[in-house]
């Protein structure tokens, strides 16, 4: 199967290594280290650093004068700005309880890798689902070889996520689906998801790229026991888009 093919049937894909994707992957990791000595968002007992928008790439792309570049680009609309990257940072023990999380949101985080759907954020105290940040795609850029705490992602799933939202916003302006609650409509489909979709922990190391579909569930395996490593970095890049292009 290739690359298109696999994102069109099951919503992802992994690049294989390319050099220049590396290159910009070895500059990003001395980067994102330097990030975290300077502290930031931490949360489940510091196990999991958040970092949005914390690497220091430049609009282009670029880190440290290494182009962002590699073959996943030519499957993407790039952006006429790349945003900060984020850097997601996986520490052993993950995930850990929050004080104020609730032992239902703790237990799905464990149980379900905390599977969710990008740019649809839980609002108000009983985090009702809105569509606020409509991304164009997602790829994954892994900065070390850690394996531990892997992406997880449901292969096929972004079929059935975009069946469902197309059915919550039909009849509905697009400038008006950030207004409409769709928590019923996401949760429904996200239990379909995991009852016909299989569940796949995605393997990469620097040098590669992983394509997710923007409407594929995905989230993070919890970090295994006796697995090397003390972090697992891996930044992410979400261009926004125009909400009426996101479906």
């Amino acid at each position: 199967m290739n690359i298109g093919q696999a994102l069109e049937q099951d919503g992802y894909a992994v690049f294989p290594y390319a050099s220049e994707v590396a290159a910009w992957a070895e500059a990003a990791q001395v980067a994102g280290k330097a990030v975290l000595k300077r502290g930031g968002d931490y949360r489940h007992g510091r196990t999991w650093f958040v970092g949005v928008d914390a690497l220091p790439n430049a609009p282009d792309g670029c880190i440290s004068g290494v182009p962002l570049a590699g073959p996943f680009q030519d499957h993407v609309t790039a952006p006429p700005n790349w945003h900060r990257a984020q850097l997601s940072v996986v520490f052993p023990g993950y995930p850990k309880q929050d004080q104020g999380e609730s032992d239902a949101a703790h237990r799905y985080r464990c149980i379900r890798d905390a599977a969710h759907v990008d740019g649809l954020l839980p609002e108000g105290p009983d985090k009702r689902r809105h569509l606020r940040e409509p991304h164009g795609f997602i790829v994954g850029l892994p900065l070390d070889d850690v394996t531990a705490s892997p992406l997880v992602v449901w292969s096929g799933s972004h079929l059935m996520m975009r069946d469902a939202f197309a059915a919550a916003y039909a009849g509905i302006a697009p400038a008006q689906w950030g207004d409409l609650d769709v928590t019923e409509a996401y949760q429904t489909a996200r239990r379909q998801v995991f009852e016909n979709c299989a569940r796949v922990e995605v393997q990469a190391k620097p040098g590669q790229a992983i394509l997710l579909d923007r409407h594929l569930l995905h989230g993070v395996a919890p970090w295994a026991e006796g697995v090397a490593g003390d972090m697992r970095m891996i930044a992410y890049f979400r261009p926004q888009v125009d909400v009426a292009e996101w479906l």
